[in-house]
């Protein structure tokens, strides 16, 4: 009775409790005197997302773009893959703008514990297949070690588990109520090292629509013209809303992307690569 975790049922009403509690604590993350409270909830290394831009310029049929290529290069290397049925959240929010169908992929040896109520192992193969239709769908892969993953799943060990979220930005967990946020909660999520943002200033006319869309308000309007900061998560939203095709994405080659994620990985976790 004690080979796998909580079925679905069970989680769902859990993160249904949970949901108003966590959003809360994001709000007052930045908030004085509260902030020191809440803040240790999203500390390194128990919070630590990174962003894969699978989402921008989806390829021609019978190729894929280059992140989808690094995300299920590494992937591959996993011997433990676990593909859940549906997105939690936007099935909890009852979303009607991306696909609840998607759900998020659990890698490593900890994988094995999540109830087969919540979807089936996967082979690398259907890994592929699940990162392209999301990257499809028009959303944001979030590479996340995060706490709430373990408890929610009671799968264990916790340095022996790495989740791939496939992250909307009207429904998610990690990216909605960012805008305003304490240092840790800023620090957990980050950009993948050898992707860069840019706009181009001979193409931007100053609508702000990427300004209004960046879930972490990383984009100012400066004299009509869109300025990114440092505070960029590299997850490519900007460039897909763009009505101008002024913001660009730029990445290192693959095998240095693949290298600067399987270290980001290997620091907070061992899933076998």
């Amino acid at each position: 009775m004690f080979k796998y975790g909580p079925p679905k049922l069970f989680v769902k009403i859990a993160v249904a409790l949970s949901w108003p509690i966590i959003i809360l604590g994001k709000r007052l993350s930045a908030f004085p005197i509260l902030k020191h409270i809440i803040n240790p909830f999203f500390k390194y290394p128990y919070n630590e997302v990174t962003a894969v831009p699978i989402n921008v310029a989806i390829a021609p049929a019978k190729s894929v773009t280059l992140p989808v290529q690094v995300l299920s290069e590494v992937v591959a290397r996993v011997n433990h893959i676990f593909i859940l049925d549906e997105c939690i959240c936007r099935s909890l929010l009852k979303c009607t703008n991306h696909p609840r169908t998607i759900g998020c992929m659990a890698l490593g040896e900890a994988s094995n514990r999540i109830h087969p109520s919540h979807g089936h192992r996967a082979t690398a193969r259907e890994a592929l297949e699940h990162i392209t239709k999301a990257a499809n769908a028009g959303l944001v892969a979030s590479v996340a070690h995060v706490w709430i993953d373990p408890v929610a799943f009671w799968s264990v060990p916790f340095n022996k588990l790495m989740f791939i979220c496939f992250c909307d930005d009207c429904c998610c967990l990690y990216r909605t109520h960012m805008k305003k946020r304490g240092d840790n909660l800023n620090e957990a999520y980050k950009k993948l090292p050898g992707v860069t943002v840019r706009v181009n200033f001979n193409l931007c006319n100053g609508c702000g629509i990427c300004a209004q869309r960046c879930f972490v308000a990383a984009i100012q309007m400066k004299d009509g013209i869109a300025v990114i900061g440092e505070d960029c998560k590299g997850c490519g939203r900007c460039v897909q809303v763009c009505p101008q095709q002024a913001v660009d994405i730029y990445f290192d080659d693959k095998d240095t992307l693949v290298a600067s994620l399987v270290e980001r990985i290997n620091k907070v976790a061992d899933i076998g690569l």
